[in-house]
């Protein structure tokens, strides 16, 4: 993808106050600063995308029928192709650029467009191109990867069941091989081994990426499980057919991503070449033998699985995407539809100066903001870990150990992020009133498109739960074998350990905590050092208490099923603290990045929203833990009003800096 080098905008916010400018030029000024901060490293992809994305024809078209709105997003796929969209998520040698953060990127772009198209696009190039890429080896990318950057084979992404979704591990298809004709054979187990809701499979795609249990034996072994691999198979003719014993199904209607054929697929005793299995993992012997790099079935299967976090954290990304958008629609919409008259007046009131609408819009403004900056980073760090040299980083057990820690907060992300879209986008609905609810709008569209996000590349809530198991288990070494003393004094050890482990990475954040009181009622709650060591005070807290809490699965006479299921809200409360923690933290960075002055303050006033709007949607816990007054309880009510009441004149600013092309906003709400 040819892109032009971004340059920061000039910065003339110390000369707002010359008469040589206007205000609606000081405003730009800031908008262009802001947007330069947003947009972080890969901003010349986004300007890129911009430049071709400023088209009315990019948004769904409601008019359509299915089959119609199927037609026009593969249509769409096809004018990507030609724009060179693909290439930036292969490496170089398999026919790509190999610049992994592009790909992000340019696929979060389409957020603001059709995400119709960005699923389309996704399934094609991130999901099943990714299997190809990341989990194949030289065989795979020679036959597969030009074609089908370049459209000239299409595939869909063969993991979900209808029996089994988050828990892949347990799928019920199997791929038996069969040494006499060197061939697995792949086959639908049961009716809940059929593979459903899979993008591409009702119309388009041609060849699958199938998700199954390996079944082989060596010479004089019994055929034995070997865990879940994936495999090449072709479901099409030349003709769009189905071949022999593969049966393809049509979802048919669906709640949203109306331009999507999701379809369902079975397989009874379907053959395919040894070669098709996607072998960078494990592998089969003309004889049946099994061979793997990684011993460990549990180990090999999440090794496999990490590779593909891409699809994770572009879901993630293109929700925030959509979340900015609406919130722009809705933040336009309100700053032009007035409603009553104002005292002594015949004049009505623009809705955005009503407290009430302010406190709708402007919070989730602020939270937006906050999770770019944490999606920026994650994509920077998900490039750095994909472009690694392989050779140096092959048993770096501390490269393994980011690896996994990026696959957590990649979890922990795309939940935070999609929740956060989805509410962002019926929050914006229900503020254009009637005009939010007409199709033109795009609105009530975005709604349904945006809702299965939560629950698509991994359920919301079994993802919180992963991340806070995971921040869990870092202790279970540490704990194994304690006597009650020594638990207790681990307890009372842990929050300073973890506190100092965070620092360590973040020097910005440190330097702010030192400016604060460890006593987090002795410092003005405007202190930034305050906010975080509060959000860190509420993680940490919960961390030690679920610990304790699940040391009971150990104990004689518990069963471990119980003791983990009642504490599974005990669990999300610890990822979701967790995640606000490492957004805040992510936001502070990014201020810290910013060159403009005015900017610089407006992103400070606009942090401070997103820490008190936080702290008050979980006053009940912080409250009930006593780690915050009464007093402080009701200032942090009032401080929402008042930072809202700061923020209602650059609301129009704060939204124009998301960079969502004008066509893009095209609606009819006067």
């Amino acid at each position: 993808m040819t892109v032009t080098q971004a340059t920061q905008p000039e910065d003339r916010s110390s000369d707002v106050t010359s008469p040589d400018h206007s205000e609606a030029v000081d405003q730009e000024l800031v908008v262009d600063n802001l947007k330069y901060t947003l947009d972080g490293k890969w901003r010349d992809v986004r300007n890129y995308a911009r430049a071709h994305m400023d088209r009315t024809d990019l948004l769904p078209d409601p008019t359509l029928s299915m089959q119609a709105a199927r037609d026009a997003t593969f249509g769409k796929l096809g004018e990507l192709a030609q724009l060179d969209f693909a290439a930036s998520g292969f490496r170089p040698e398999h026919g790509g650029t190999g610049d992994v953060g592009a790909a992000i990127t340019s696929i979060e772009m389409l957020g603001y467009a059709d995400l119709s198209l960005m699923v389309k696009a996704g399934v094609q190039w991130g999901l099943f191109g990714g299997a190809i890429e990341n989990l194949g080896t030289k065989r795979h990318h020679d036959r597969y990867v030009t074609d089908l950057i370049n459209l000239d084979l299409l595939g869909c992404f063969a993991m979900t069941e209808t029996g089994h979704g988050s828990n892949v591990q347990a799928l019920e298809t199997v791929a038996t091989y069969d040494a006499e004709s060197d061939e697995f054979v792949v086959h639908s187990t049961t009716e809940s081994a059929t593979k459903d809701y899979i993008g591409g499979a009702a119309q388009h795609a041609t060849v699958a990426s199938v998700f199954a249990q390996l079944v082989t034996g060596g010479p004089g072994e019994e055929p034995t499980g070997r865990g879940v691999h994936c495999f090449v198979v072709p479901l099409r003719d030349d003709k769009g057919n189905a071949l022999p014993g593969v049966t393809i199904g049509d979802d048919g209607p669906k709640g949203g991503l109306a331009g999507v054929d999701n379809g369902r697929l079975r397989f009874d005793q379907v053959r395919i070449p040894r070669e098709n299995l996607l072998n960078k993992y494990a592998d089969v012997d003309a004889d049946g033998t099994y061979h793997s790099p990684i011993e460990n079935e549990n180990r090999r299967f999440f090794t496999m699985l990490g590779t593909l976090i891409r699809g994770r954290i572009s879901v993630a990304a293109t929700a925030g995407a959509a979340g900015r958008k609406a919130l722009a629609i809705a933040t336009r919409y309100a700053l032009t539809r007035k409603q009553f008259e104002a005292p002594d007046s015949d004049d009505e009131i623009v809705i955005m100066d009503y407290l009430a609408h302010q406190r709708k819009l402007l919070p989730l403004i602020a939270k937006s903001y906050a999770l770019n900056f944490a999606q920026n980073e994650v994509t920077e760090e998900l490039h750095e870990v994909q472009t690694a040299n392989p050779e140096s980083t092959e048993g770096d057990d501390s490269f393994a150990g980011r690896q996994r820690q990026l696959e957590s907060l990649a979890a922990g992300l795309k939940a935070m992020t999609t929740w956060h879209a989805s509410h962002s986008i019926n929050v914006a609905r229900e503020a254009c009133g009637g005009a939010g609810y007409l199709d033109e709008n795009q609105l009530s569209i975005m709604r349904g498109d945006i809702d299965v996000f939560t629950t698509f590349e991994g359920d919301n809530t079994v993802l919180t739960q992963l991340l806070a198991k995971e921040l869990l288990s870092a202790y279970a070494e540490d704990v194994r074998g304690l006597n009650t003393v020594g638990w207790a004094r681990f307890i009372a050890n842990m929050a300073r350990d973890v506190v100092l482990e965070k620092s360590a990475a973040r020097q910005v954040v440190q330097t702010l905590m030192d400016s604060s009181d460890e006593d987090t009622e002795e410092s003005e709650l405007s202190n930034r050092g305050t906010q975080i060591r509060l959000f860190r005070n509420r993680e940490d807290h919960l961390l030690r208490t679920c610990a304790n809490r699940l040391r009971r699965a150990t104990e004689e006479g518990n069963d471990p099923f119980e003791v983990f299921n009642a504490a599974q809200d005990h669990l999300l409360k610890v990822g979701h603290a967790h995640m606000e923690r490492v957004v805040l933290e992510a936001f502070i960075e990014g201020i810290e990045g910013c060159d403009s002055k005015a900017a610089t303050e407006l992103l400070g006033t606009v942090c401070d929203l997103f820490v008190y709007s936080s702290l008050e949607n979980d006053l009940d816990w912080f409250l009930m833990h006593r780690h915050i007054s009464v007093e402080r309880a009701k200032a942090i009510r009032r401080g929402v009003n008042d930072l809202c009441a700061q923020l209602r004149p650059h609301a129009k600013t704060l939204v124009d800096a998301f960079g969502v092309p004008e066509a893009l906003l095209t609606v009819q709400m006067n």
